[in-house]
């Protein structure tokens, strides 16, 4: 009887505010997708970093005749066999060290040929203005500055470079729409949350009759104020649907269908849908506490029984 009587209770509050019901249902959607989505993102970041910083290598490029002419960069010359041979030695000695790769002049040459040789400044590059470089893999790709700081300024070393630096941008600019996607996201909670307790003190005031006959009769508060409680968590329930519903289809368009960003960025390993749907069990379980508790301590105030 009990339970009747709450689910009835339930059914005439939310038909009182549909409206409002409504607007509750849709701001808590688009703050939980934003804030699934960041959580997203910031996975997605995290993978690419993974998947790129698995892939990238330390630089040394080692002085030719032309940075020895020049006098600023290698003071003491072009290197030598020797000093080439010592600097292998060296970097194959260090624990962070997975591999050391070679690339002379020639191999350099032809890369770049490769990579740029409809470019105009192409045609007048030729092999002897290339640098000789060890290419470095490390175990741990955060270790650059253990190579940076045992390498840099050697002689024969013209500059030591970490290719992470080239990615670094794309990062920042990842984790800049995450934040700015935050920052959203918290807006339209607090947007979301004095919805939910408008919603509620209506609710209340237009069933102050009733409230006050319960009181009287001697019923409980906790059994007063659970069909308000019940109310704003089903509402915030539809609205947690809602926003999965919402992460879903983000990622089927953007990454599988639509735009098809699989397709178009091969190169960009895209998280699955696994991490999707193991984010939608948190945005459901929010969707359902949040204006539960909001719900809760609007009303210890407002009802004051």
């Amino acid at each position: 009887m009990r339970a009747q009587f709450v689910l009835s209770e339930i059914g005439v509050g939310l038909r009182r505010n549909l409206t409002m019901t409504f607007a509750v249902i849709i701001s808590v959607a688009l703050s939980l997708a934003l804030f699934g989505g960041a959580l997203l993102m910031r996975e997605q970041v995290s993978t690419m970093k993974d998947f790129w910083y698995d892939k990238v290598n330390v630089s040394l490029f080692l002085c030719n005749k032309a940075d020895a002419a020049d006098g600023t960069k290698c003071p003491k010359g072009a290197v030598t066999a020797q000093q080439k041979e010592q600097i292998k030695t060296d970097l194959e000695e260090l624990d962070i060290v997975e591999s050391v790769f070679y690339e002379s002049t020639d191999e350099a040459f032809k890369r770049y040929k490769e990579e740029y040789g409809d470019t105009a400044i192409a045609s007048v590059i030729t092999p002897d203005q290339m640098q000789e470089s060890f290419r470095v893999k490390l175990k741990d790709p955060e270790k650059y500055q253990v190579v940076a700081t045992a390498f840099a300024g050697r002689d024969g070393v013209e500059s030591v470079q970490d290719q992470r630096d080239t990615l670094q941008n794309l990062f920042d600019l990842m984790n800049g729409m995450n934040i700015a996607a935050l920052c959203v996201m918290g807006l339209m909670l607090v947007i979301a949350l004095m919805l939910i307790v408008n919603t509620v003190r209506v609710s209340a005031f237009s069933r102050r009759r009733e409230t006050g006959i319960m009181r009287l009769v001697g019923a409980s508060s906790f059994y007063i104020q659970m069909p308000f409680i019940m109310e704003a968590a089903f509402a915030g329930l539809l609205g947690g649907g809602v926003a999965c519903v919402l992460l879903l289809v983000g990622r089927y368009f953007l990454i599988d269908h639509g735009i098809a960003l699989a397709e178009k960025m091969q190169l960009v390993n895209f998280i699955g849908w696994d991490a999707v749907f193991a984010k939608l069990p948190l945005v459901l379980a929010i969707g359902l506490l949040m204006p539960a508790v909001a719900a809760f301590i609007a009303l210890r105030k407002y009802l004051k029984v």
